[in-house]
């Protein structure tokens, strides 16, 4: 039988995989954005859990909310990527500080 224990491990474990994929890639903007996602993946598991282990609906509808912050972001971020890839010619981190204007 699966419990409210096991979803928690897991969403724990996204949580600091999208931790570590921020903290220790700070090259590749596609992949933070991946470990933002991940951050986000774990919140939703968590209120999707609490939501059935306490027998109401209202972490499933904040879940609705933040799959639709996570759905906005993504496609602003990468519409960001695009453009600026276009204008640099690179989507390095490092040369995001060259930006001011």
């Amino acid at each position: 039988m699966i419990s409210l224990g096991h979803y928690l491990v897991v969403a724990a474990i996204l949580f600091v995989m999208g931790v570590l994929g921020i903290f220790l890639n700070r090259k590749n903007v596609i992949i933070i954005l991946m470990a933002i996602e991940l951050i986000l993946l774990a919140v939703n598991i968590n209120l999707v859990a609490f939501s059935a282990y306490l027998g109401d609906i209202v972490g499933q509808v904040f879940a609705m909310f933040v799959l639709t912050v996570a759905a906005g972001e993504a496609a602003i971020g990468l519409a960001i990527l695009v453009i600026y890839f276009r204008a640099r010619g690179t989507i390095a981190v490092d040369d995001v500080n060259r930006m001011k204007g």
